[in-house]
């Protein structure tokens, strides 16, 4: 006998919310993507260079959103890459999310985070959220976590929902290795060995390369088969994008981001139409697609600002009846 549907204590059986989920499966089709890439690896291994030459390499016009003291603005002009830039000194989540929705405001097609690490363990980043959280729950660190973890992932949510390409580069935990040099001798090698940031948060993105003190470049997670297990000794960026294009552009069409949010912030759209707009955002995964609330200049995402409009309509409509 089943016992899928026994209940202990014959207590009601808890629904999940589902009334505004379709569960209609469809074919699955192949669409055109944007890049979502990340460089990890310890102090002088090469991210930011690389990462320069890589988002160039996607898109002529991008954005790098500094966190490493200007660092990128060193390479400026060189090779022919050119590029804007915002310098961030406070790492809070929500200022992440607000750079990204300025970036896509602007219209930038493609964005380097450099580097994602200050977000996670930064001046004012998610580890010092849950610190000051844990502060006020009498030094309960699960009570910190409970105040920090929505932080991170709708940061990381919005990272992913750039309606562009992304590039993020991250610092490695740094560890030392005795190894056999090339005379046969011990000597010690630095190593990264995992990003500084949460745990697992590289496997969120379609492409993981770890970099290393000679400048080799190892792909060790990858979607695009033909990165697959790659390495290459001072890569040439630019050479990576053209493969990840290749790989990006062999789909159909998909459906732009700014159209969601043209249609959301339409000045005559329904309340009705809001709903509906809101099922199909959900079931594409664009609710976290930052952009500015044209009305106040705010950063906010798509789902929420949806969400929020469909409120105020629905507020006012009640409002005006008799």
């Amino acid at each position: 006998m089943s016992r899928l549907n026994d209940n202990p204590g014959n207590r009601p059986a808890r629904q999940a919310d589902s009334d505004s989920t379709d569960f209609t499966f469809a074919p699955a089709t192949r669409e055109k993507a944007k890049a979502r890439l990340a460089i990890m690896g310890v102090s002088g291994s090469g991210k930011t260079w690389t990462g320069l030459r890589l988002t160039n390499g996607l898109s002529r016009r991008f954005a790098v959103i500094d966190t490493e003291r200007g660092a990128a603005s060193k390479y400026a002009g060189i090779n022919g890459v050119t590029f804007d830039t915002l310098q961030l000194h406070n790492y809070h989540p929500q200022n992440l999310i607000s750079a990204l929705a300025a970036a896509a405001n602007a219209g930038y097609e493609a964005v380097l985070v450099d580097s994602l690490t200050h977000f996670w363990s930064g001046t004012e980043g998610t580890l010092a959220q849950v610190d000051r959280a844990a502060k006020s729950f009498g030094g309960n660190t699960f009570g910190g976590w409970k105040e920090g973890t929505p932080l991170q992932n709708a940061m990381i949510d919005a990272l992913l929902s750039y309606p562009g390409h992304l590039v993020a580069t991250m610092r490695s935990h740094t560890e030392w290795s005795l190894q056999t040099n090339a005379k046969g001798k011990k000597e010690p090698v630095r190593l990264g060995l995992r990003p500084e940031q949460r745990r697992g948060v590289e496997y969120e993105f379609d492409v993981v390369a770890q970099m290393d003190t000679d400048n080799t470049f190892s792909v060790i997670k990858s979607r695009c088969p033909d990165l697959h297990a790659l390495v290459l000794e001072r890569p040439d960026g630019a050479d990576i994008a053209k493969t990840m294009l290749a790989w990006l552009d062999d789909g159909a069409t998909g459906i732009d981001p700014a159209t969601y949010v043209d249609r959301a912030t339409a000045d005559d759209v329904t309340f009705e139409e809001l709903g509906a707009l809101r099922q199909e955002v959900d079931s594409r995964g664009l609710q976290s697609t930052p952009f500015l609330d044209p009305a106040n200049g705010t950063a906010t995402t798509l789902g929420e600002y949806i969400r929020a409009r469909g409120l105020a309509l629905k507020n006012a409509t009640e409002g005006s009846q008799p």
